[in-house]
């Protein structure tokens, strides 16, 4: 039986992949991608599927109940794959605003809108509202605390990942108010293809091309579990299909790493594939800056119940991952080019280049 999907924040990062990934693997299901083409959303991460049949983009905002409802009944959706997110912390110190609405207010639209559709519809039992969240609503660890599980407390300590807690907070509460049949998930981060140039893998990957620094926050010691977006997409397509609604699901890569070593790696690849780099070792271009307010020391996600449960594991190495990572934004500097804009420019100078020390 076909399926129809509506995939918010479709043409952002992690949902463009998404999206690619679950084209190519149910070719009959329909996909609508709604997305409001903010910074860091690009309809072009979706050019490949514009002219197929059971493929429609919207524009348009999650908080937009009037919107929401009208693709809910016309589409006769019964799965939101919901990635629509406001997610750079560095952005939600300056400017907390929009994360509160976006992450908050948008995810509260949505269920409103998904409750309603659901009820009418006299509750399907294959109805499934996908909630895409952070292990960054765990807080932080110390080097030899245990890796987040899905019953670690929420302890956020960014405007970002309090946001996203309570986004979390919504979602498990229309499950366990409403019967609504959601599921959340908690990924650590994420990389690869057609991430926005502020992200740290791609920030570095640019800045040697320019020859430009190598912004490296504090000590560069902070350690973040690596997880390439492929297998990110692979894991929540099986939460998807047998996940059980009211539970969360971890996702991790399994791949600690320090932020100064995943920059050293990102350099030591670099030197190896691009050519007439304008400075050689790149590794000369790092440059440690005046440490993030609030910078989470670790994180590290324990994804035994998905493994276990549901029998997904990771299936890349950050090792593999930044290769082919390396090598897709070699190849298309035509698609990250246009995204350095004057405004990322401003946001650039304000963030990094006043805190170097």
């Amino acid at each position: 039986m076909s399926r129809n999907l509506l995939v918010t924040g479709g043409a952002g990062f992690i949902g463009s992949n998404f999206v690619h990934h679950w084209c190519k693997s149910y070719p009959n299901d329909r996909v609508v991608v709604l997305d409001a083409l903010t910074y860091a959303g690009n309809r072009g991460n979706l050019a490949a599927l514009e002219k197929e049949e059971n493929f429609r983009f919207v524009k348009g905002d999650i908080c937009d109940r009037t919107l929401i409802d009208k693709l809910l009944q016309t589409e006769n959706i019964d799965i939101i794959a919901h990635f629509a997110a406001e997610s750079h912390v560095d952005r939600s110190i300056i400017g907390p605003g929009a994360f509160v609405q976006t992450n908050v207010v948008g995810t509260f639209t949505l269920l409103e809108a998904f409750r309603q559709h659901w009820q009418t519809n006299e509750k399907p039992l294959n109805y499934r509202f996908l909630h895409v969240s952070t292990d960054e609503v765990y807080g932080s660890l110390a080097p030899n605390d245990p890796a987040f599980c899905e019953t670690t407390p929420y302890a956020p300590n960014s405007p970002y990942s309090a946001s996203k807690a309570g986004s979390d907070h919504l979602v498990r509460a229309y499950y366990h108010t409403y019967g609504l049949p959601t599921i959340i998930t908690n990924c650590s981060n994420n990389y690869g293809y057609y991430q926005f140039p502020e992200k740290l893998i791609p920030l570095m990957c640019i800045n040697i091309l320019m020859g430009k620094p190598l912004p490296v926050y504090g000590d560069g010691k902070n350690v973040r579990d690596w997880l390439y977006v492929a297998d990110h997409c692979s894991a929540i397509e099986v939460v998807i299909q047998r996940g059980t609604p009211g539970e969360t699901y971890n996702i991790g890569g399994n791949n600690e790493v320090e932020n100064i070593n995943l920059v050293q790696m990102l350099c030591q690849l670099m030197d190896e594939l691009a050519p007439d780099l304008p400075v050689r070792p790149s590794q000369n271009l790092i440059t440690f800056v005046k440490d993030r307010l609030g910078h989470d020391r670790r994180y590290a996600i324990n994804s035994n119940k998905l493994q276990t449960e549901l029998e997904w594991t990771p299936s890349v190495t950050v090792e593999e991952g930044l290769r082919l990572t390396v090598e897709w934004y070699l190849a298309h500097r035509h698609w990250w080019e246009p995204l350095l804009s004057e405004e990322y420019q401003t946001y650039y100078h304000k963030n990094y280049l006043q805190s170097a020390s």
